[in-house]
């Protein structure tokens, strides 16, 4: 078995959790090798499937002054050592057809960003490099909507393909999530993932930068699995409250172990 298709095998695997974990943004090699080594440690405890994200570039940033990134070819060099030295998948999100083609190269998962859901070009780019591709629903799409995105993906050959919830927007600063979309995107027949702390984020709510409410990240990623979610997309930080992008929802690392031994409770009992 190749090991793509391993990773596979363990991402629809319906007996065992799965976490995608890690920093919103790259800051440096230090950081993401830190908290890779970390989770990986905390999932092989526990038994759960763990694949690290992070961002080599946060192109949608409220604030033109905000931190994006190291960029693609310094990211994808701290992703490669991550991958090779942690020994874990590893995912990070594209924005143009040209990063695809170049992160496909490197990296396990290529993620569609929520605001670019509804891109073609680019969701076609991210299947052919034969990668597997999480489509994130965009905070504008009902659940049902996300059916037309997948057919997009398998119409450009996808077969590999991940859904992940992230809540909607609901009103100015604000998201919601919508329990119901587990089970309505599960019908697609691909894995269905919750972000829980990017639904519990406050878009722009900080005037030139986003707030967040990462107190009750725990409270829904129970729900989601209560409602059948497959995995946790969850961004964590040594220290949120100095990360350079999206701290207010971000868990801190070193409350991991406890939230994720609750939360594998919570996809033993479901299942």
């Amino acid at each position: 078995m190749s090991y793509e298709s391993a990773i596979w095998k363990s991402l629809t695997a319906h007996d065992r959790l799965t976490l995608i974990a890690g920093p919103c943004v790259i800051e440096n090699e230090k950081l993401c090798l830190w908290v890779a080594a970390a989770l990986k440690r905390t999932c092989e405890r526990l038994g759960i499937f763990y694949v690290f994200k992070a961002s080599f570039d946060k192109a949608n940033r409220t604030s033109a002054k905000s931190f994006r990134g190291p960029g693609l070819e310094a990211g994808l060099e701290v992703l490669a050592k991550v991958r090779a030295q942690v020994g874990v998948p590893v995912l990070t999100d594209i924005h143009t057809e040209a990063q695809a083609a170049i992160a496909g190269e490197t990296v396990d998962i290529l993620q569609i960003p929520a605001f670019l859901c509804r891109q073609t070009d680019l969701i076609e780019s991210a299947v052919v490099t034969g990668k597997i591709v999480n489509l994130k629903k965009g905070q504008f799409l009902s659940p049902a909507e996300m059916g037309q995105v997948v057919e997009k993906a398998k119409r450009a050959g996808g077969k590999r393909i991940l859904l992940t919830e992230r809540g909607s927007s609901f009103g100015y600063n604000n998201l919601v999530t919508d329990m119901r979309s587990i089970p309505v995107m599960k019908r697609f027949g691909f894995p269905v993932i919750f972000d829980a702390t990017h639904s519990v984020q406050l878009p722009g709510g900080g005037g030139d930068k986003s707030g967040g409410q990462r107190e009750f990240a725990p409270v829904l990623a129970r729900a989601a699995l209560a409602a059948g979610a497959n995995g946790i997309f969850i961004e964590t930080h040594p220290r949120p409250d100095r990360a350079l992008s999206d701290g207010p929802n971000m868990i801190p690392l070193i409350d991991m172990p406890a939230l994720l031994k609750g939360l594998l409770k919570v996809f033993r009992a479901v299942k």
